[in-house]
């Protein structure tokens, strides 16, 4: 919760730098978020919670998250906000934070790995611009392409699948051709390949990189209620986009199919055929630019989720 005397920084001070360094939120690529969540709580049993927990303010960018800041109210030491700044810019994985009073700033980077690297007073916020070059140094064109394309769904990701989502689309932009997300049951993993999904294919990335075509992936899993589960998740697709490969269908028409972008089937399918020859070879070698799950191997990219 906000105290008075915090709420009255932000309004006649912390507000008024943001907007000095050019956080215009009637920018369509510029937001800044008050309060987001960081976490309900933790149920420590007989009916106790803690406290949830917010972020006071998180800087977005042209879609991506890259500062966290923590506030103060003016009779406090910026050194109060600190250690909070610092634990919740490593939980949503971010490379910048900053604790604030309204009058000081106190600025913490970080590298890739999550640790602190410097740690400084600054007079003033940095411009949108400057602190997206900052987070993204190695930036190319394929990133960019990634973050402009819009969400299907009104809905945000929670923070970790956000994490789970731009660490994948920064690999698949860097080249990085193996990825492994582990998460527990139950915390989305279907969201997040619909996600990477939904800006592969609006971005018209391929592995030839010159989006002169959708691409086309491969949701592989091992039950056909989970490949159901999928196929029905990724309805917002048009519905020419999709196919759900079954083994029928397959014998019905002579040939596997290839008039989709996104293709789900399970590895039975595919590891059936005729004369002990399986259904995947008929696919070329290099048909699919990106597959979700146990693809076989092949120059497409793969994204290996594991069920625990």
């Amino acid at each position: 919760m906000v105290n008075i005397k915090e709420a009255q920084t932000r309004k006649d001070l912390i507000d008024p730098k943001l907007s000095e360094a050019g956080w215009d939120t009637s920018i369509q690529e510029i937001k800044v978020i008050c309060e987001y969540p960081i976490s309900p709580g933790k149920i420590e049993g007989q009916g106790r919670k803690r406290q949830p927990k917010f972020a006071d303010y998180i800087l977005e960018y042209k879609g991506r998250k890259l500062a966290v800041i923590e506030a103060k109210s003016e009779d406090l030491s910026v050194s109060e906000g600190v250690m909070q700044a610092k634990e919740y810019a490593m939980k949503l994985r971010l490379q910048t934070a900053y604790s604030t009073n309204g009058k000081e700033i106190y600025e913490i980077c970080f590298n890739s790995k999550g640790e602190s690297v410097s740690e400084k007073e600054i007079d003033s916020f940095p411009s949108p611009e400057y602190l997206w070059k900052k987070t993204f140094s190695k930036h190319d064109i394929w990133k960019e392409k990634f973050d402009t394309v819009e969400r299907a769904r009104k809905f945000e990701p929670r923070f970790y699948q956000e994490i789970a989502i731009n660490k994948t689309l920064d690999a698949i932009a860097e080249d990085r051709n193996k990825m492994l997300l582990t998460l527990a049951t139950g915390t989305g993993k279907t969201v997040i390949a619909f996600e990477i999904a939904w800006k592969l294919f609006y971005s018209r990335w391929n592995l030839q990189k010159d989006g002169k075509r959708q691409p086309r992936i491969l949701f592989l899993t091992d039950r056909n209620v989970l490949a159901n589960q999928a196929f029905n998740s990724f309805s917002p697709f048009p519905e020419d986009a999709l196919k759900r490969v079954s083994p029928k269908e397959i014998k019905k028409n002579g040939s596997v199919p290839k008039n989709a972008s996104i293709f789900f089937t399970i590895f039975q399918t595919f590891m059936s055929g005729k004369d002990n020859t399986p259904y995947f070879g008929q696919y070329p070698k290099d048909y699919f630019d990106f597959e979700r799950i146990h693809g076989r191997k092949s120059k497409g990219i793969r994204l290996q989720a594991l069920f625990r």
